[in-house]
């Protein structure tokens, strides 16, 4: 066997899997309309907002978020790395990178990757987000690994926002005579592709009652384009284009490159070869010795035609010798267009203009700082890498969750005088295509807010802004309909209620908000209160100095508070669920006072309270001036808490655990039962509930959710019976493991010092996602019949919580 060693920068937690090994039973989609687009995911690259593509660990790139929130999961084979190799004397070895063969017969003259060689493995896949590496074996003489990376780290809010891929090769001789070895990348000229050919695309109801709209990318629509050969000092550089756009540049308009550092080495490039044909053009050259023909031919494709580039590196490594080379790939795409008309640039564009026409600039920024930017990452990283106390499966998953924010449809718009970073946005799911769902980042959100807390206080400040707007546009619920009952007619947005999410991709996110019809969201008892806790967790959590963020919330905070207490119909102290499911777990029905919404209410009140305390002490010589009424407001919110608190105990607590709800009479166990008990310890405020009932509940769930639901292999449960039997067998919902409350719940854990529980259910989620083919896309929901639901979801991110708590944050 040859080349076993990894290189030594590779950590030792990443998640790793053999070139080209599939999966004998991944989990499969459980409803047939929702994205199952298989296995083979890698690794995101690209920047927050910019645009991103993913490799996977059989080496195609084949996830393509170059339109901002839009989907294209698909194999582009003429994008791809090849090696040459040749030792003197012997027969010269070619192969693109792939283990996958064009599914078109395009390229049929590529030697295409094997992945087996003999009874051995061919290499190994690596992914530590933003970081993943390829790691080739028993195929080359040569030591060969391939880093890929994105400027992405804390608290960095330009590089992080980069359209860019960095691909350093580090090649090593460990034989003793010299082999000569060439790396080419070849791409396709995908400029104009990505927008939707449907403008402002109608909505309708999917079959399982939420809103979709159709996405028709341009795939294919090369005509006009054109491509040019660049070079600068030790730069060279392929620049992929357009003949034919407007000087103002229109969403799809913009450019593509491909780029290396050549010192002591040959370069060669090719222009203008075909990627729909058999690709000989460049493979007889370059498997003969490994080079090119070089062309500059900038003839524009004509219709129906399409071009391609290619860069290849050609040098010799003498016995023991090592060499890196790098390789970038860059894009340009400076608009994302939503509604026909509503245009927005991206937050990139700070830095390298609107033009669409720097794609070669922002190529050279990139081999000019990578080994920097590489630095700036495991500095980051190092720390948590270095944790003795963190088991590597924790470490691994900790990191990888972040894919989402890369490849989550997320946008990150240009900066302005109202927003100095810019407006920031991801998806709930690719299922559920909307943007930053308040229920969901209640846990979800935690990653954004220890790592980039500027881009959360901007997706709050997007919600504090909503909250005071109305829209009456009239609509029927999409619950209703997967149920078979008549729906009522709802108004879009009422005017002070919080909204559940901040719109979606075919409309105007942060403006038009309330999206989703699957529910009316007018109604859920528990958004607003998410609004609140989040705007404190945001300001004690981050340094507790941003007076100037609780000022602009305030408002909307107060409203918020109004206008659910509006539904405490008996005037009790507490709003009541109606009946309907009207809060995130929107299949399940909970009746009057409920374990979970009420525990949120008396949390928030108590956050409210300690804003509108912390605003009176910023100006002691005039208290109300930052928050007018706030006094009034405070004595009002301690009056509702003097009722709820005895009131919540009294109708809820049977003795072990707290009651789904007070009007239903189950006594099913919820897992999440007393999140708002957990918000309030984590933010240091009074407690909801005794701790010794909250010990005791606790343990109830990891009996009953955990231990007693398939014997702890899967997660804990949403909600079963205290043996661990459900309710129905039929539920949805309560019978589903949900990633991102999974490790909501084991923070929970940590804080009331149950560590071991809480790694135990974490472990369990983390091996189903990581051991299953649901790598880079983890589902909202998994369940014991190995299905799942809603892929690439941000409520899973909740993982950094776990960190939080164990460090204190």
């Amino acid at each position: 066997m040859k080349n076993l060693h990894l290189p030594a920068e590779i950590p030792a937690c990443s998640w790793k899997r053999p070139i080209g090994q599939g999966w004998k039973l991944p989990y499969r989609v459980r409803y047939e309309s929702n994205l199952d687009d298989g296995p083979w995911h890698g690794m995101p690259l690209g920047g927050f907002g910019a645009g991103c593509i993913g490799r996977s660990s059989r080496g195609d790139f084949n996830l393509w978020h170059i339109d901002g929130g839009e989907h294209v999961f698909q194999s582009m084979p003429a994008c791809q790395f090849s090696v040459f190799e040749q030792a003197e004397g012997q027969t010269a070895e070619a192969y693109a990178l792939c283990t996958q063969l064009p599914d078109d017969g395009s390229l049929s003259a590529w030697q295409w990757y094997p992945d087996r060689a003999g009874t051995s493995t061919t290499g190994e896949y690596h992914a530590l987000y933003p970081r993943s590496w390829f790691v080739y074996q028993n195929v080359f003489q040569a030591t060969l690994a391939c880093e890929q990376f994105s400027p992405v780290w804390a608290k960095n809010y330009q590089e992080t926002s980069y359209p860019i891929a960095i691909f350093e090769w580090t090649a090593h001789n460990p034989t003793d005579q010299p082999l000569t070895l060439s790396i080419m990348l070849t791409w396709q000229n995908m400029a104009g592709w990505f927008t939707n050919m449907l403008k402002s695309p109608k909505v309708q109801v999917r079959d399982d009652g939420s809103p979709v709209y159709q996405y028709q990318p341009r795939l294919g629509e090369s005509n006009g384009n054109f491509n040019q050969w660049k070079s600068d000092r030790h730069f060279a550089c392929c620049l992929m284009d357009q003949s034919d756009r407007q000087e103002t540049p229109q969403e799809g308009d913009g450019q593509w490159a491909i780029a290396t550092l050549t010192p002591n080495a040959e370069a060669f490039y090719n222009t203008r070869w075909n990627p729909a044909g058999d690709g000989a053009e460049l493979w007889q050259s370059f498997s003969k010795d490994g080079s090119l023909q070089s062309v500059d031919d900038q003839t524009p494709a004509a219709d129906g035609e399409q071009v391609g580039v290619a860069i290849a590196v050609r040098f010799t490594l003498a016995p023991g010798e090592t060499r890196k080379i790098p390789f970038v790939l860059s894009w340009d795409f400076p608009v994302t267009e939503f509604a026909t008309g509503i245009n927005y640039f991206r937050r990139y564009t700070d830095f390298f203009g609107t033009s669409g026409k720097n794609a070669w600039a922002i190529a050279q920024t990139a081999l000019d700082l990578y080994p920097t930017w590489q630095q700036q990452i495991q500095t980051w990283q190092q720390p948590i890498l270095d944790d003795q106390d963190l088991p590597d499966w924790f470490k691994m998953a900790l990191f990888n969750e972040l894919y989402d924010l890369t490849s989550g449809g997320t946008l990150w718009s240009a900066a302005s005088d109202r927003d100095p970073v810019g407006q920031f946005a991801v998806l709930e799911c690719l299922d559920y295509r909307w943007y930053e769902s308040l229920d969901v980042r209640l846990y979800g959100s935690f990653a954004l807010m220890m790592l980039w807390p500027e881009l959360d206080k901007s997706v709050l400040r997007a919600f504090a802004r909503a909250i005071p707007a109305a829209d009456d546009t009239p609509r029927v619920i999409g619950y209703y309909y997967t149920i078979g009952a008549e729906s009522p007619i709802a108004v879009r947005k009422a005017e002070n209620a919080t909204p559940h999410d901040l719109g979606a991709p075919n409309e105007h996110p942060w403006e038009k908000t309330n999206y989703t019809s699957y529910q009316d969201c007018n109604l859920w008892k528990d958004l607003g209160c998410d609004f609140v806790l989040q705007v404190y967790r945001n300001f004690v959590l981050t340094g507790s100095m941003d007076y100037e963020f609780l000022i602009e919330c305030w408002p909307a905070i107060e409203r918020a508070i109004a206008y659910l207490k509006t539904f405490d119909l008996d005037n009790d102290g507490i709003p009541e669920n109606s009946g309907a499911p009207d809060q995130t777990f929107d299949d399940w029905r909970l009746q009057g006072v409920s374990a979970y919404c009420g525990g949120l209410w008396i949390a928030a009140l108590e956050a409210a309270i300690a804003i509108g305390q912390l605003l009176q002490q910023s100006d002691p010589a005039n208290p109300q001036s930052l928050a007018p009424n706030s006094q009034s407001l405070i004595s009002t919110y301690q009056t509702w808490l003097t009722q709820s608190r005895p009131l919540y105990q009294e109708k809820l607590w049977n003795g072990q655990y707290y009651r789904l709800d007070s009007g239903s009479g189950s006594d099913v166990v919820m897992a999440d039962q007393l999140c708002g008990q957990f918000y309030a310890r984590l933010l240091k405020l009074p407690d909801v509930v005794p701790t010794d009932c909250v010990r005791s509940a606790l343990e109830a769930v990891y009996e009953a959710c955990f231990l007693k639901f398939h014997d702890g292999k899967f997660g804990a449960a949403n909600g079963v019976r205290p043996d661990g039997s459900p309710v129905n067998p039929k539920d949805t919902h309560p019978l589903e493991v949900w990633t991102g409350i999974n490790f909501g719940l084991a923070a929970f854990l940590v804080q009331m010092d149950m560590k071991d529980e809480a790694f135990q259910i974490t472990e369990a989620v983390v091996r189903q996602v990581y051991e299953n083919g649901l790598q880079f896309r983890t589902p909202e929901a998994i369940t014991s019949a190995g299905t799942f639901r809603a892929s690439h979801y941000l409520r899973a991110m909740a993982i950094w919580l776990i960190y939080g708590v164990l460090r204190r944050f």
